[in-house]
C-alpha cells in the first residue's frame, strides 16, 4: 500500500512538473478523489493516511493534496473533479474502483492516477497504476497449486468491488470448492460463518462423541475425554483453504469468526487480498500463518 501511494504521487508530480510551467515558490495542487462516505469509506480514510506519511517524507511545502469523496459513484466522482478543476487542478490522483472513472473523460484536460489496474474500457485521461484483482487472484492460483489447495472456499463480502473479485476468479479459473457471499454487519457475518464451518454440526458432534466414550471401557479413557472437554468443536473441515477478499477491519472480522467457529489457520490456509494491505495483521499471532500474494 505504501509503495503505491509513494508512487502515485511520484507520477503526479512527475506529470505535474512537466506538464505545466510551476515556478518555486508556487503551489503544486494534486487532488485526491477516494470514497469518504458509505461502505468504502475505510479504503479512503487508509488512503488519505498513507497519503499523509508519503507527503511528510517527501518534505516539499509546495505540495498541496486536496482530497474529494467519491461516494464510490461515477456521478459523484465527476462532480468532484469538476469542483478540483475549477481550482486550478489538472492532475487527480484516483478514482479506487474502475467504475468510477466512467465519465471522467469529460475533463479531458485532466489527467488522473487511477488506483485500479483495469484496463478496459478506461477513458483516454485516466492511467491505472493499482494493482487489480486478476493478478492477484492468479498468484494465489499459483500459491494454491504448489500446496495442493484445491477445495478451497473464495469468501466475497457483499460490497461494491465483487464484480471484479467475480470477473478475477472466472478468468484465471482458480480451482475452488465454493464461492461464498457475506455481509459484513458483524452479527450477520458470524451467523453466515457458522453455517459455512457447520459450527453448530461440529459442535454436537463432540456433545455425541464424549457421551459414547463415557459409555465404554478402554484404557486412558478419562484421559482422551478430558482432551476432548478442552476442544470446541470435532469433525473435519470440508475446505482446505479460505481466500478471504476483503480489506482492513473487515477481513479481521471474517478472521476472527473463523476463529470463533473452530476453523483456525492451523487447520486450513488462510490466504487474503494484498491492495490494500493492513501491517497490523503481521502483528496478529492468532491468525498466522496467513498468506497473501
Amino acid at each position: 500500500m505504501k509503495t503505491l501511494i509513494k508512487l502515485l504521487i511520484f507520477i503526479a508530480l512527475s506529470i505535474s512538473l512537466f506538464s505545466q510551467n510551476i515556478f518555486a515558490s508556487e503551489k503544486i495542487k494534486i487532488g485526491l478523489i477516494v470514497p469518504l462516505s458509505g461502505e468504502n469509506s475505510f479504503i479512503g480514510e487508509k488512503i488519505i493516511k498513507s497519503i499523509r506519511m508519503a507527503i511528510n517524507k517527501i518534505n516539499d511545502e509546495r505540495v498541496e493534496i486536496i482530497p474529494k469523496d467519491t461516494k464510490s459513484n461515477p456521478i459523484d466522482a465527476l462532480k468532484v473533479s469538476k469542483e478540483l478543476y475549477k481550482d486550478g487542478v489538472r492532475i487527480i490522483i484516483g478514482p479506487v474502483f474502475n467504475e468510477s472513472s466512467k465519465y471522467l473523460d469529460d475533463l479531458k484536460d485532466v489527467t488522473f492516477i487511477s488506483f485500479t489496474n483495469k484496463l478496459i474500457g478506461n477513458p483516454r485521461n485516466v492511467i491505472s497504476a493499482g494493482v487489480n484483482a486478476i493478478s492477484q487472484i492468479q498468484t494465489i492460483k499459483k500459491f494454491n497449486n504448489r500446496k495442493n489447495l484445491s477445495k478451497g472456499i473464495i469468501l466475497i463480502p457483499k460490497a461494491r468491488f465483487k464484480k471484479e473479485i467475480e470477473e478475477a476468479i472466472n478468468k484465471t479459473k482458480i480451482k475452488h470448492k465454493e464461492v461464498f457471499y457475506y455481509d459484513r454487519e458483524p452479527t450477520k457475518l458470524t451467523q453466515q460463518i457458522e453455517q459455512l464451518t457447520k459450527y453448530q454440526i461440529r459442535k454436537n458432534n463432540l456433545k455425541f462423541e464424549i457421551q459414547r466414550l463415557e459409555g465404554l471401557s478402554f484404557k486412558d479413557k478419562d484421559k482422551k475425554i478430558q482432551n476432548l472437554k478442552k476442544r470446541d468443536t470435532f469433525g473435519n473441515i470440508n475446505f482446505d483453504s479460505v481466500v478471504i477478499a476483503d480489506f482492513d477491519e473487515n477481513l479481521k472480522s471474517v478472521a476472527t469468526s473463523l476463529l470463533y467457529t473452530d476453523v483456525s489457520s492451523k487447520r486450513i490456509s488462510y490466504i487474503t487480498l494484498n491492495q490494500w494491505f493492513d501491517e497490523s495483521l503481521l502483528k496478529d499471532d492468532s491468525l498466522h500463518p496467513i498468506y497473501f500474494p
